[in-house]
């Protein structure tokens, strides 16, 4: 499978803070990745890292077969949509659209126009004039419209209510299916885009905790509940990622394989069992007390 992303060894300091430590990660072409961490866990950095604004410490990246860096050829190929910073506060929206149609080969004018309807963006209002949800607006149909064979949203979607949160997500897929490519999704809005992710990273302490298919780790997900000392005695060896006490009740968090006759022999011993959603997941895994490494 064509790698859209290799990753290898990558470390970056600033002064005396290391932002990024060993990162290790290769990212398939045309699937939609889900970029998860807590603020300062290094999410921003990789993709400036990524997307050639920012010279690793130590390591290698590689974007399509190629390093990013001053590379007109490769960065042409790429799309990154920011919460802020992506437009100039003073140029007007219709301006940006020029702009980007301008510099993105694979460019649609058609999508771009059906977008602008969509979300009744005025086009002739000035970037810094826009409110958050239109500013949010212009960045989805740039990144969308661009059909960049790798567009990168980082947050940029949050000015949006939930019904232009949904239309965004719709929008999408629909564009991901029509135009395979690789997208890559970096969000705290977890349990609401969960399902859109083919495969997800976790980024905690500057290091990925995690790297899977979201098919996998929801199978390694789950929630075991019922009499303490049963409980305990059934999940012995399971790795164990959360836990809490409600009077003889126990509740575990478990990251680990059950295979069905598992399940089964818990719900036979009277145990509750139920799937963890992603969100969850991912607050026990980068919690800091330290217990949530995979």
């Amino acid at each position: 499978m064509t790698q859209a992303v290799e990753i290898r060894g990558l470390s970056k300091t600033f002064g005396r803070t290391r932002a990024l430590q060993d990162v290790n990660m290769a990212l398939e072409s045309n699937k939609i990745f889900g970029l998860l961490g807590r603020n300062g866990a290094g999410k921003s950095t990789l993709i400036k890292l990524i997307t050639g604004q920012l010279f690793p410490t130590g390591g290698e990246i590689k974007v399509f077969g190629e390093a990013p860096y001053e590379n007109a050829k490769v960065l042409s190929q790429i799309c990154v949509i920011r919460e802020n910073g992506t437009f100039l506060k003073d140029m007007k929206a219709k301006d940006a659209l020029s702009i980007a149609a301008a510099y993105y080969p694979n460019w649609d004018q058609s999508l771009a126009d059906r977008m602008v309807k969509h979300f009744k963006l005025d086009l002739r209002k000035c970037y810094k004039s826009l409110s958050l949800g239109m500013k949010s607006q212009l960045g989805i149909i740039v990144g969308l419209a661009s059909r960049a064979p790798l567009t990168i949203f980082d947050e940029p979607y949050i000015g949006l209510d939930a019904p232009g949160r949904q239309l965004f997500y719709d929008l999408l897929l629909e564009e991901y299916m029509a135009y395979p490519r690789t997208f890559i999704l970096a969000t705290h809005l977890i349990d609401e885009v969960a399902n859109l992710f083919e495969e997800v990273i976790i980024l905690a302490g500057g290091s990925v905790r995690l790297q899977d298919e979201t098919d996998r780790i929801k199978e390694q997900s789950f929630f075991i509940s019922g009499p303490a000392p049963e409980v305990e005695r059934r999940v012995a060896g399971k790795k164990v990622i959360y836990r809490h006490t409600l009077g003889k009740t126990l509740v575990v968090g478990i990251y680990d394989r059950l295979s069905p006759g598992e399940i089964q022999d818990l719900k036979a011993a009277g145990l509750e069992v139920d799937a963890m959603p992603l969100q969850k997941l991912f607050i026990y895994l980068t919690e800091e007390r330290g217990d949530g490494d995979v």
